[in-house]
């Protein structure tokens, strides 16, 4: 009954961080969705700057902080470890959830591209954004990401196996591909308001922020990542000397 209870926890987090994954699409680029990021206005400006500040730095600290070791070793004392990450990805969903639910628009225009062409290849740019994202999660094993494969191997009886560390195809190029997407996800917009720009800023300070924490755990846990990351740039391509040849190393990955 317990495998079972933790399998149905595990499928209903991954339902909501799905739901979740799809309204963030519509938010971050004002489509479809009936509250976005640059909707009317509802609070004065600096009753706005600081509520959206405080929304994204409780995601910040929640995503990161659960993120680390030392707080996954104390969490599972109190969770099942096989739970743990599913739980992880359901509280991030929650976090995105309260932010859409209390986000409050600053108005104010940066730049408004007016080119139909130009507008489509923004548009085109956002969409790819997304799709490299997905893409990159299934390089990384999409399932093990957001808890299925724990609570499966749970069901089943099995132990879990930490999924290899390893770097195909985008990894070869750049060290995060997936923070790559979430930044062409952020600054790809034909409308670039004063609410998207406060967004794009702080979330691309916390990606850079974020990055450093989660090598200083890979470099503690995989002494070859050290050498990886000599040789591979961290977010261009092209932007470091590599030597011929991939790289394949086997650790976890430790960040969300």
């Amino acid at each position: 009954m317990k495998r079972s209870l933790i399998l149905l926890y595990g499928v209903a987090c991954y339902a909501v961080f799905f739901a979740t994954f799809l309204y963030a699409i519509g938010f971050i680029g004002n489509l479809w969705v009936p509250k976005a990021m640059d909707s009317a206005r509802s609070t004065s400006v600096g009753a706005a700057v600081l509520i959206d500040l405080g929304l994204l730095a409780l995601f910040a600290l929640q995503h990161s902080v659960m993120a680390r070791p030392a707080f996954k070793r104390a969490w599972t004392k109190v969770i099942p470890e096989s739970a743990e990450r599913s739980t992880y990805t359901l509280l991030s969903s929650l976090a995105l959830i309260l932010l859409f639910w209390l986000w409050r628009p600053v108005g104010g225009m940066v730049w408004n591209v007016e080119n139909e062409t130009a507008r489509i290849a923004l548009y085109a740019a956002y969409a790819f954004g997304w799709a490299l994202l997905l893409y990159v999660t299934f390089l990384l094993d999409h399932f093990d990401l957001f808890g299925l494969r724990q609570v499966w191997l749970q069901f089943r009886g099995r132990p879990y196996t930490h999924v290899p560390f390893k770097t195909p195809t985008l990894y070869r190029w750049v060290r995060h591909p997936l923070y790559v997407g979430w930044l062409i996800i952020f600054w790809a917009t034909p409308a670039m308001t004063v609410t998207h720009l406060l967004f794009a800023l702080m979330t691309t300070a916390y990606i850079l922020i974020a990055i450093q924490l989660e090598e200083r755990d890979l470099v503690a846990a995989l002494p070859e990542y050290g050498e990886y990351r000599k040789r591979v740039p961290m977010l261009v391509p092209g932007t470091k000397r590599r030597e011929s040849g991939g790289v394949s190393v086997t650790a976890r990955r430790s960040a969300g």
